[in-house]
């Protein structure tokens, strides 16, 4: 959607919502949609289905026999009101459902309502409102045994005419800035309960309870996802070219070494591409950039925002890569999921740097990998398992070291020992 004059957004596009519509019934067995405009826009496979669902209701009403029902229909009826009603289940058919599936069942709810009544009116006398009335009563229910009618049917109280904000509720895009492979769950939960909020190092941290699990819910906004679109063009430019450049084995020997070089390049770069494109940054906004292109090339991308944060205390990345989100333990709240899904990419990318860091294998022979990952304002112990001992692929295992160390006052005061018992370890 380079070339897309607007954002491109199912939930919000009807042009876009019939657009895929007509791709999926065009090729069965598609999992994931995703909009490429600067950032990228994916769908998951629960959300492709339910349209998979409704493309292909669509498709199986064209092709039955209602369509030859109503040309029926409209010779029985007198001219203008026959052909009003062919006209009127055409258009919600045709049009209606692949772009707005819950405006077609609420107009066609509305024309069932008005029939009804209307053959009630006449009684039976008039056998083709009869047949009519059945016939809509057969494309709603064939409608409300979709997927996406069962997920917007509690919220139709509050639907208005073309309103679409009723699928915000069904539909959430993942999003991730393009030059990135990390992926995350941009907008905050619809029934989630803010009960806390903080920012660490420019990225906004937001925790929530939800009802539906007893689990919290760790949202992040990092700070490469409340950059302006000429700024990520910049970053993708610049990502293209420092990408070019493939770190060696005796660089990553000193990582701390090898960042500064890197976050030097990067930051001469930027510089170099924003006065090409004529775009005036501050020495403050070209060290956030560098410091962003640094994390998305030689560093780990959002593991290292997440290890920032002083109250996490483990993060787990589950295999398969892509399926779950990234877990971790906070010092406040336990154990939380959070908004970042992150990729085979990741995995691999991350495997490879560790074992150049390390000196050490991870292969079928080696499957296990330990090593201590050191990135800015944060120190951790990795661990890796692979295959064959994971079947699924890569799995891994941060764990935080504490910025300060333990002391026998700090077990006291976290009520890990008593006063005593800390004097006379002391003594």
């Amino acid at each position: 959607a380079e070339e897309c004059p607007f954002f491109p957004s199912i939930e919000d596009s009807e042009l876009c919502m019939s657009a895929v519509v007509d791709k999926l019934v065009e090729t069965p067995g598609i999992t994931r949609v995703v909009f490429s405009q600067k950032r990228d826009y994916e769908y998951d496979y629960e959300q492709v289905r339910m349209l998979a669902g409704i493309g292909k209701l669509r498709n199986q009403l064209i092709k039955s026999q209602i369509l030859l029902a109503l040309s029926s229909l409209g010779r029985v009826f007198t001219g203008a009101i026959g052909a009003r009603r062919n006209f009127e289940i055409r258009n919600i058919l045709y049009n209606r459902l692949r772009s707005d599936p819950v405006a077609a069942y609420v107009e066609l709810r509305r024309i069932y309502r008005q029939e009804k009544l209307e053959a009630e009116r006449l009684q039976k006398g008039d056998a083709a409102t009869g047949k009519y009335v059945a016939l809509l009563e057969s494309l709603l229910n064939a409608l409300e045994k979709t997927e996406l009618m069962n997920r917007a049917k509690p919220h139709l109280q509050d639907y208005k005419e073309n309103d679409r904000t009723i699928y915000h509720s069904v539909f959430s895009p993942v999003a991730k800035p393009d030059f990135m492979f990390t992926r995350l769950m941009a907008s905050f939960p619809q029934d989630g309960e803010e009960i806390d909020s903080y920012t660490v190092h420019g990225t906004d941290v937001t925790v929530f309870k939800l009802p539906s699990t007893v689990q919290y819910l760790y949202h992040i906004i990092p700070p490469e996802f409340k950059l302006s679109e000429d700024k990520y063009e910049l970053l993708d430019a610049a990502k293209r070219i420092i990408s070019e450049h493939k770190p060696t084995r005796s660089e990553f020997i000193d990582p701390e070494r090898v960042r500064q070089v890197f976050h030097n390049v990067g930051s001469d770069l930027v510089e170099e591409l924003a006065a090409q494109r004529q775009l005036k940054l501050r020495s403050r906004e070209t060290e956030e950039l560098a410091e962003i292109l640094v994390r998305y090339t030689i560093g780990f991308g959002l593991i290292e925002v997440l290890l920032k944060d002083e109250k996490i205390q483990d993060i787990t990345a589950n295999s398969p890569m892509g399926r779950h989100p990234i877990f971790i333990v906070h010092q406040d709240y336990d154990d939380c999921m959070t908004n970042v899904v992150p990729t085979i990419n990741d995995a691999d990318s991350w495997a490879t740097k560790l074992r150049l860091m390390s000196g050490r294998p991870l292969d079928e022979a080696n499957p296990i990998l330990d090593t201590e990952l050191l990135v800015p304002d944060a120190r951790a112990r990795v661990a890796v398992v692979g295959e064959p001992l994971n079947p699924n692929g890569l799995a891994y295992a941060f764990r935080r070291h504490r910025d300060k160390p333990w002391t026998l006052p700090l077990f006291i005061k976290n009520r890990m020992m008593t006063p005593l018992a800390g004097g006379l370890l002391s003594f």
